[in-house]
């Protein structure tokens, strides 16, 4: 795949530091907003602290989560809460997802990844397609995390997608095997269904 790029022991601050230079971009080519979607989970709200930190007409960002998990927006267990605490004070507009809001196309679409495969809350277990006809969907994952015992709401693969670049942040041994094999073809996993599709740039952070 040569559109797929691997940055190796990149640092939370290295992150920031490359989505800064990519979101710069976007708004120095666009007079309008500027919309990303986002993943949840751990490993990326230390890197959208040290994003927060740049220099950027925040007002103009419009933030999309990947994904949710069922719940109110004040439970611990929810992506937008989080997001909205993040990038709201900074003047950013965080979008609730919702099976009957139009999806647009995003300047960037930033990942995340399971040791199972899954992209957003795209599991194996539902059997995501490239041409799913829905836009954004309710699922129940099979099986449930433990952590997070919930109905998910998700972009679908033709949503991310229909993105000017795609970035994932990856860590662990276990899941950069995951990764290695979806580069090279060796399963069918969410993560695969989704690079074997991609045409535009894709950077891998591990």
């Amino acid at each position: 795949m040569e559109n797929v790029t691997i940055v190796e022991g990149s640092s939370d601050a290295a992150i920031a530091d490359w989505l800064a230079v990519q979101l710069g971009k976007a708004l120095d080519g666009s007079d309008g907003p500027v919309t990303i979607t986002v993943p949840g989970g751990s490993t990326p709200f230390p890197i959208m602290d040290a994003l927060l930190e740049h220099d950027l007409d925040w007002t103009r960002l419009v933030v999309w989560p990947g994904d949710d998990r069922v719940v109110p927006e004040d439970h611990r267990a929810s992506n937008t809460g989080k997001l909205r605490d993040l990038f709201e004070p900074a003047g950013a507009e965080v979008v609730t997802l919702s099976e009957m809001e139009a999806v647009p196309r995003f300047a960037l679409a930033w990942l995340g990844m399971g040791a199972d495969g899954h992209i957003a809350s795209l599991f194996a277990n539902i059997d995501p397609q490239v041409d799913e006809s829905r836009a954004i969907l309710r699922l129940t994952p099979d099986p449930l995390p433990p952590e997070a015992p919930f109905d998910r709401i998700s972009l679908t693969l033709p949503s991310l997608l229909a993105s000017d670049r795609i970035m994932f942040v990856i860590r662990g041994e276990e899941k950069r095997a995951v990764l290695d094999q979806a580069i090279e073809g060796e399963h069918d996993l969410p993560v695969a269904r989704l690079l074997r599709a991609a045409t535009q740039p894709v950077t891998c952070f591990t």
